[in-house]
């Protein structure tokens, strides 16, 4: 019982909380001072702030179920942010292919110990930081393309039921699955992610456990300081961009499990006349969609 008072507490305190944090972004967002970086740290992967997106999630869905055309819009609005972020991020591929070569060539053919990119004042490093540079790329797709991948219907799946049964019951399927599997997951990797990230941002280093009073108190000796070590001498020396994009593939995997919860219900209630209802696919030209059916 005092669970399912804590629980419908904290969705009414949601709105307070809200409204209490956009008329206060000082509070939060002044990161010239420690204690509103501090609060800003708590706050990422706090209960509070868990309550209120899930409260915004229970009114968006809850006015989305009286307006199909708003909750429509917020379909396409996420599902259009997720395919404009991974198109741009999967031209970091390229780039990856791109500067491998230039490594190759300048290592091996013209033995070079560094490589500069830029006019004027150009950007100077040794050979092996660009090597371990190539890593960032590959997070970059892995991370930014995940949900346009699965806009795109591209992630592999095994249908043992899924593929035989009624299109009301896929729809059911997939809004069980995106509410029991895909936004859990989602959030436990936001909540290690979070604070994973800001332990190589930041010291004293902020925990998990840590109550906001704790952090208040921490925060008179709090001091950046960002991770730069490479795996080699010379190597690569910005690895706090892997933690910014983990928590990054987090957001971005949980709000497309809100996204595919909503698409479903919508196309649970307008029938199967409504499947793939605005879904932006990218589309082969007829020579590259015959020369993939040869392949396959």
């Amino acid at each position: 019982m005092d669970g399912i008072v804590w629980f419908f507490q904290n969705i009414a305190m949601a709105f307070y909380n809200f409204a209490y944090a956009i008329t206060h972004p000082g509070l939060w967002l002044d990161w010239s001072n420690n204690e509103a970086l501090m609060r800003f740290i708590y706050y990422g992967g706090s209960v509070e702030f868990f309550f209120v997106v899930f409260a915004a999630f229970l009114v968006i869905t809850a006015f989305g179920i009286w307006r199909n055309s708003f909750l429509w819009g917020c379909v396409r609005g996420l599902e259009a942010m997720s395919n404009t972020i991974g198109r741009v991020a999967a031209w970091a591929g390229l780039l990856m292919v791109l500067q491998q070569i230039i490594i190759v060539f300048m290592q091996r053919i013209f033995s070079a110990a560094e490589i500069s990119f830029g006019f004027g004042k150009a950007l100077t490093f040794d050979v092996s930081w660009w090597s371990e540079e190539l890593k960032l790329y590959n997070a970059l797709v892995v991370t930014l393309c995940c949900t346009y991948t699965f806009v795109q219907g591209g992630h592999v799946r095994v249908d043992l039921v899924y593929s035989v049964v009624s299109h009301r019951t896929k729809r059911i399927i997939d809004m069980v699955g995106s509410l029991i599997f895909m936004a859990p997951v989602a959030l436990i990797t936001w909540m290690y992610g979070w604070y994973f990230l800001w332990r190589h941002l930041v010291v004293p280093n902020p925990s998990a456990s840590d109550t906001l009073d704790r952090l208040l108190a921490k925060s008179r000796a709090l001091r950046w300081n960002v991770e730069t070590i490479g795996f080699s001498p010379n190597g690569f020396n910005a690895y706090f961009l892997f933690k910014i994009l983990l928590v990054t593939f987090a957001a971005l995997v949980f709000l497309q499990a809100i996204a595919f919860f909503w698409r479903s219900y919508l196309e649970w209630k307008e029938g199967e006349e409504s499947a793939g209802k605005y879904l932006d696919k990218d589309k082969l030209g007829d020579e590259d969609a015959e020369l993939v059916a040869n392949i396959h």
